[in-house]
Parts: C-alpha cells; structure tokens; sequence
C-alpha cells in the first residue's frame, strides 16, 4: 500500500507511499484535496481517519478543516513513518491528531465513532481488504461515508484485478463491487479527477460509498 502501509505478499503495504514534507507543495498541485473534501463532506468537528497517512500530507489538510473539536486519526503500519508524522504535527503544533499504528489487516480504529474515513492512494496494496473494510465498517457512524481514491494506469486499463494491483493501481468496476459485498453503498464514483503526478497516463479516481443508516449487518 502506498500509505496505511498494509502487506502486498511480504512487502509493508504502504512502504510504496514516497512523498516526504518537501514534496507537499507541489503534491498540492494536482492532488485534488478539495474535491475529495468535497465529496466527503469535511467539516468542523469532523471525526475522520486517514488510512494510509505516510507522513501526514492528507492528515494536515484534514486537521485544518476539522478544526479543534474535530479529530484526526491518522494510520500507518511503519512506525518510521509515523515518527515523521509526529514530527510534522510538532512541527505545526497540531494537537487533534491521534496515531494508530495499524496492523496489515486492522487499522485500529474506535468503532461507530467516524463521521469519514480516507483510503487515498492506497486501497490496491491491501491484500486484506475484505478484513480491513469490514474494520472500517465497524469504524463509521451509520451513515458515515468512506472515500477511496486511485489511480488507474492506462497500460493496464483493461487488465483483471491481479494484474492492476501489480502495477499498483485499480479500476473502480473492482473497488464498487468489494465496497457492494462489505455492505456499504454507492453514494457517488468521480472520474478525471486529474493526473497523478501530472502523468497522463495515470488518472485518478475516487468513490464516496456510505454505511447505511440503518444497517443490518
């Protein structure tokens, strides 16, 4: 995985995750952080995990929007990179993040206690995703809402799902269908969301999936 730092086989999941605080500036350039807001509903007060966080690119947008009654529970499974994070909240004196070191198939996080929760980067590197989402499910308030966002490689456009998640990528035909079978629903799928790192070979997309409100899991 790129940042919650899951396990692909024997490799840390979010080992693949490079961006370091340098980087955020021009990350800010074409990762499309409003849109996903957007589509998440942040606002103040928010409850919201960052699965994935790497050395809180994501967690420190989220802990502006959410303000100081919100919280920001930021996950990663490589404790180096959650020492970078710290780092960067000190740094900022960032006081409405909590960070979970997460396990390859649990994040950790407090149940029906998230309004959101963010996989952003990293959901192809999870090869415990049907565990892992149904932690998530777990996490979230009834009619909270999960966001995922990828990108999907045009040379593997077509490819089934082992082959695009070797190219660390994936479709969203796979995401809605594994979101479906957890037992979320299917609120919204955004596409031309831009170029990761500005390649046009690799678009991004996201999908807003929400836990009903009344469930019956």
């Amino acid at each position: 995985m790129k940042n919650i730092c899951l396990i692909l086989g024997m490799v840390p999941l979010f080992s693949f995750s490079q961006y370091a605080e340098y980087d955020w500036e021009e990350r800010d350039t074409w990762m499309p952080v409003k849109v996903l807001f957007e589509m998440a509903v942040i606002e103040e007060g928010i409850h919201v995990a960052d699965i994935g966080c790497h050395e809180g690119y994501l967690t420190v947008h989220l802990s502006k929007e959410a303000g100081e009654l919100g919280r920001i529970y930021a996950v990663d499974v490589r404790r180096d990179r959650l020492d970078d994070l710290e780092d960067n909240l000190d740094d900022r004196d960032i006081r409405n993040v909590d960070v979970i070191l997460g396990e390859y198939d649990d994040p950790k996080l407090p149940e029906d206690k998230l309004d959101v929760v963010f996989i952003v980067d990293t959901y192809h590197e999870i090869t415990e995703y049907k565990k892992v989402l149904r932690h998530v499910y777990n996490s979230l308030k009834a009619g909270g809402r999960l966001i995922v966002l990828e990108k999907l490689k045009s040379w593997v456009r077509n490819g089934s799902r082992q082959e695009q998640v070797e190219a660390h990528s994936l479709g969203p035909e796979y995401v809605r269908k594994e979101l479906v079978a957890a037992g979320f629903e299917i609120h919204e799928i955004r596409a031309h969301l831009g170029n990761w790192e500005m390649d046009e070979d690799k678009p991004m997309w996201a999908i807003s999936a929400l836990k009903p409100k009344y469930s019956k899991r």
